[in-house]
């Protein structure tokens, strides 16, 4: 059986700590491209509804999950299990870039559930 994949580019979406790309969106799964300015971090987050995969494409990304802190090279990965508690940062002076694979029922951005944020978002 084929499965028919949307893959042109659905448009950047400017961040207070980079922007993020949707590169591809199907029920169940989709796939962004998340740049992280230097010495900017996303919110300290978890999701009800979806799982995500981290590949690290450019930089080094400083992740948090649970309680658990480390770091991830060019060509490194980590997963995020529904439910659990996560954050990229970038401490560092160049650019951090990520593709992000997101599964589950609901992939919408109102599944953000924001723990702790540097730019006041609830």
């Amino acid at each position: 059986m084929q499965t028919t994949t949307r893959t042109e580019n659905l448009g950047r979406t400017q961040r207070p700590w980079g922007w993020y790309e949707t590169v591809s969106e199907v029920p169940g799964n989709k796939i962004k491209r998340i740049h992280v300015a230097a010495g900017q971090q996303i919110s300290l987050q978890k999701h009800y509804h979806r799982s995500e995969h981290w590949v690290v494409v450019q930089g080094t990304a400083r992740v948090t999950l649970d309680e658990h802190i480390f770091d991830l090279y060019q060509g490194q990965h980590c997963d995020i299990a529904l439910g659990q508690v996560h954050r990229i940062a970038n401490l560092t002076d160049l650019p951090v870039e990520i593709v992000e694979v997101q599964l589950g029922s609901y992939l919408g951005e109102d599944d953000i559930v924001r723990l702790q944020d540097d730019y006041g978002r609830q």
